[in-house]
């Protein structure tokens, strides 16, 4: 705990040090070395050096807190819209003002007050063995508690932020009750305890072990990307299913950013979210991490073209915080550990 506190207090020092008009300190919880691209290509146009420290979305809150009003901190960048809004309630977060952000970002995808704003886009969708599946036989998520599919469902545990999000929309959509209904039919249809990742579930499929599961569709594109034989060979044992309208639509998260409440280089940081924003910067999200832009003017390329467009369940992402504890308190009743 003692050498932890110190390298805190010593990265932080470090931070406050190097702070100046020129810089921008990053608290960051995205773990791609491919955001380095960003980074370079950000500094390279406007000068601005982009200091990183890079943590768990809980341990950088923390840290925030804990340093104060002398924090270095510029941006908080994490995963899924749950955290952001934890982030937001914690008091770590300051509104943006920045009129290109609130024109560029769709407002379902940002905070109505500003102290957030989504930079890409997590479609959760179906993957089916494509042996055990037929596509025409899937609908959407509400269908997977159907008896049809009892002993057939793999998925990640209830901890998980990307699942706590996806009950969390069906709550904004269908109702609490509804959807604890939901939840308890699906959990009588795991075909085990819930465990591992997201690739996990998708290679547990490929393996027969279950027919389908719930993932965040760039799990599956990097596995179509590899060079390994094995992972290619799991790629071509399944497929990828996005619920259309009809059914409801796609869930469909992000990967965001705010402004830290003590900013001591506000404007760089928001020229920072600002070029994250750009179509050149949302390019490099879509093809280096496979994440969809949150640009609709952006072209898909590679993989994501493969997957092809799909229909949002519409749902401000807002609410996948707001609803983070009843959804919570929900899968716990329905059993789903």
């Amino acid at each position: 705990m003692l050498k932890k506190l110190i390298y805190l207090f010593l990265t932080s020092l470090f931070l406050m040090n190097c702070t100046g008009q020129e810089e921008v300190n990053i608290y960051s919880s995205r773990h791609y070395d491919t955001d380095t691209e960003l980074y370079d290509n950000f500094t390279e146009q406007t000068g601005i050096t982009v200091n990183l420290i890079e943590g768990t979305s809980d341990e950088l809150i923390e840290r925030i807190r804990n340093e104060g009003v002398n924090s270095p901190a510029d941006v908080v960048i994490t995963v899924d819209a749950g955290r952001l809004w934890r982030a937001k309630e914690a008091d770590v977060l300051q509104p943006h003002g920045s009129e290109t952000l609130n024109e560029r970002i769709p407002a379902e995808m940002r905070d109505e007050d500003g102290y957030w704003v989504g930079l890409s886009e997590r479609v959760r969708g179906i993957v089916y063995n494509r042996d055990a599946v037929n596509p025409e036989e899937l609908q959407g998520y509400w269908q997977l508690a159907e008896p049809e599919w009892e002993g057939r469902i793999c998925i990640r545990s209830s901890n998980n932020i990307y699942n706590q999000s996806l009950v969390a929309s069906l709550i904004e959509s269908r109702g609490e009750e509804a959807t604890e209904e939901w939840a308890r039919g699906l959990v009588n249809n795991f075909a085990r305890d819930p465990q591992g990742g997201d690739t996990d579930q998708i290679r547990a499929v490929a393996a027969g072990l279950c027919d389908i599961t719930v993932v965040n569709h760039y799990y599956l594109a990097r596995l179509m990307q590899s060079e390994d034989t094995e992972d290619q060979e799991v790629a071509e044992q399944v497929s990828m299913y996005f619920p259309p309208a009809e059914y409801g639509g796609a869930h469909v998260n992000i990967s965001g950013a705010g402004i830290a409440v003590n900013s001591p280089n506000m404007e760089n940081a928001v020229r920072f979210l600002e070029y994250l924003a750009t179509e050149e910067a949302q390019m490099i999200f879509a093809v280096a991490n496979n994440e969809f832009p949150i640009l609709d003017s952006v072209e898909l390329p590679g993989v994501l073209g493969e997957f092809g467009d799909y229909e949002s369940d519409a749902i401000n992402v807002t609410y996948y915080g707001e609803n983070n504890p009843a959804a919570i308190r929900l899968m716990d009743r329905a059993g789903w550990r």
